[in-house]
Order: structure tokens, then sequence, then C-alpha cells
């Protein structure tokens, strides 16, 4: 995933499709290079066996990002002016579908009602089911018992009742919204790849200080943990308009709510598996 680009040769691209991604030991088999110009993906592939045509279609050519700095720079990791990301196509470069979102961010609100509302109706407002007074010859409108919904203190006529407003949709189209929201952010120009997130000292004002160095405002990180680095939670918790969660976390919603997302290399791991096309992604409940 992360390569120099002195490294690399024309000769030398593999198949993005079946390769390992290389975010761990930065030993990398997929293309990543600073200099794009000098990247040619072949349309074909050739025959291994004389008098058989092989059939191959055109190799995608892969998204690329420029690294973002880490927190704590390492002199032994690699530098954001010599590397750049190399993300999967399918995962990070999804046509725009404004109508998955809505899908799919209406289904996860739906969720989120409680539906607890709740009024009595005429039979269980307390009180005496005593006629309040006879039907004929008082020369006034006729009434029936106190808790009649035309009379105060009485029950509510059609007033709602706790119910489940959650609906239904499916897999596929939550994990085609996830796609669609990344690929959004990627080409807004408003994501970013970290080697690493992690903040080991969990010092609130040093790690502020290094976000505005940064110019990190207004940004979601996400790790590919399962849980968020301790250090980094407890550094992060009083910073405002700066949060981080793990990537089996995130929603849909929850992404379209930043303008920045920053992930690190295990997040980009996660949603390349998570969501590919031969694998089952399973949205966080709420």
């Amino acid at each position: 995933m992360l390569r120099n680009a002195s490294a690399l040769s024309k000769s030398t691209l593999p198949l993005l499709k079946g390769s390992t991604h290389a975010c761990k030991s930065f030993s990398v088999t997929r293309p990543g290079i600073t200099n794009l110009s000098t990247v040619t993906a072949p349309s074909s592939v050739e025959p291994s066996i004389p008098g058989i045509q092989a059939i191959a279609s055109p190799i995608v050519k892969p998204v690329y990002v420029a690294l973002t700095p880490a927190f704590n720079q390492k002199a032994s990791e690699p530098t954001p002016q010599e590397h750049v990301v190399a993300l999967d196509p399918e995962i990070f470069n999804h046509p725009i579908r404004r109508d998955i979102l809505h899908l799919v961010v209406t289904h996860y609100r739906d969720s989120l009602r409680q539906g607890s509302a709740n009024t009595k109706t005429r039979g269980e407002v307390a009180g005496s089911g005593r006629k309040i007074r006879p039907q004929k010859g008082t020369g006034k409108a006729r009434l029936g018992d106190a808790q009649s919904p035309m009379l105060r203190g009485g029950g509510v006529a059609f007033g709602p009742k706790p119910r489940d407003f959650s609906t239904k949709l499916p897999r596929k189209v939550i994990q085609m919204g996830m796609r669609v929201a990344l690929s959004a952010k990627v080409k807004e120009q408003k994501f970013g790849v970290m080697t690493r997130l992690d903040w080991p000292s969990g010092k609130t004002k040093h790690l502020a200080q290094r976000l505005s160095v940064l110019g990190l405002k207004d940004t979601l990180f996400i790790t590919g943990e399962g849980e968020v680095p301790v250090g980094l939670e407890r550094a992060i918790r009083n910073i405002p308009l700066v949060s981080a969660i793990s990537a089996d976390k995130l929603n849909v919603y929850e992404l379209l709510q930043w303008s920045r997302v920053v992930l690190d290399c295990k997040a980009v791991e996660y949603f390349e598996r998570a969501l590919g096309k031969d694998h089952r992604y399973i949205p966080p409940t709420v």
C-alpha cells in the first residue's frame, strides 16, 4: 500500500486484484508511488499456454491519496513527502449515489427513534363508568362517562401508542452506502490515511497542539483496531470538533457528519476486506 517512488518501476506494477495489503510492513506488493505519471497498467494478460487466448478485463487504476503525517512520526516510518497510499477503487472510487445515502441514513435514523410515546384511551383513564346525566329530559347534550375524549381529563382518541419505527434495508444497500460515503470523502479531498493512530502520552494539550499543526480540525479519526487506543481516547476526549472511533463501529450517518475523516492503515484494510464483493459487511447495531 505504501512504497517509495524510487523503488517501483513500470515492470513491477502488480495486479490490484488478489494482491496483499502492505500497511503493516511497508514492504508493499500493491501499487503506491509518488509520481503517478509513471504508472501504466496493462490492458490485457499474455496467454501462458500457446494456442489458447487469454481474456482479461482491463485493470482498474487504484486511487492514490497523499499520506497524512502521523501524530508522533518516527524516523523509520514512511514520510508523506515520499509516499502515497493506493486504495482499492471498488471501495474508495464508487459512483456517488445520493439516493443510496438517503436510504441508508433514513434507515439508521429510523432505528434511533424510541417509539415510546403513549397516551391513555378512555378505557385506561381512571374513574367511574357511570353516565353523567340521563340521556333525555335535561335539554342538554347527551354524555356518557367522564372518560369521554370530549371532556377535560378524559381519554385521548386515536393518540400515539408505543411502536417500533425501525425499517428494513437489504444488507447490500447498506454496504453500498458505506462505499459511497467513503468515496465521497475521497473525491471531496476530505480523506486522509495515517500509518497508525497512536498517542501513548494521553496528554490533551500536546495532542491539541499537534492537531493544530496538522490542520486537522472537525476530523473523525477511524482506527482498524478493535478499540480506540487508550492514550488517544483519553487525550481526544476534551478536544472539540474531533473524535475517534473504531472501524467496526462506524456507520454511514456518523461518517457523513464530519467534514474530514482520517483512517489508519488497519482501517483501510478493514474496509477493503469487509466491503469487498466476496465478503460480508455487518453494519453496527444501534
